[in-house]
């Protein structure tokens, strides 16, 4: 069945991509998305093309970053074509000093989507992007207005 090994070639990007990036080497980080990759960030930062994703991430790796690790959680994935995928996922960072955690604290969990593609005997991802993951019903605003309006707030 060509989604069930097509799903399994791309959940093994997803795998390269958090490898590289707990081995904080943005170059290979970066050599798992396409040449001319668009990559935006969870602050909304736009990088275009693999040169400035790995450029972008360097001197994240050796700072801030270094010895954190990425997590994506559940990752779905709908095949649009027979050789592209979006993957929609909750992940984020566990930082280095927070070694005990196996999920990341709310302030770093994040809904990212990708867009893969099949190119050669692999694939890779040619769009990412990153957003915070703050529910406006789990926001205090949010809470009030839905009680307001009748609601649970959930």
């Amino acid at each position: 069945m060509l989604n069930q090994s097509a799903d399994a070639d791309v959940r093994r990007t997803l795998s390269r991509l958090g490898d590289a990036w707990g081995e904080g080497d943005p170059d290979r980080y970066a050599a798992v998305f396409t040449e001319d990759a668009d990559y935006t960030a969870f602050d909304g930062t736009r990088m275009a093309g693999r040169r400035a994703i790995a450029d972008g991430h360097r001197a994240l790796f050796a700072g801030v970053m270094r010895g954190s690790r990425m997590t994506v959680r559940d990752p779905r994935i709908r095949h649009v074509a027979t050789d592209v995928a979006v993957v929609w996922a909750l992940g984020g960072i566990i930082m280095r000093w927070q070694r005990g955690r196996t999920e990341p604290s709310a302030k770093r969990l994040s809904a990212v989507t990708f867009v893969l593609v099949h190119q050669g005997d692999d694939w890779l991802v040619t769009a990412f992007q990153n957003t915070r993951y703050r529910p406006w019903s789990r926001t205090v605003i949010g809470r009030l207005t839905s009680r307001m309006a009748g609601g649970d707030g959930r």
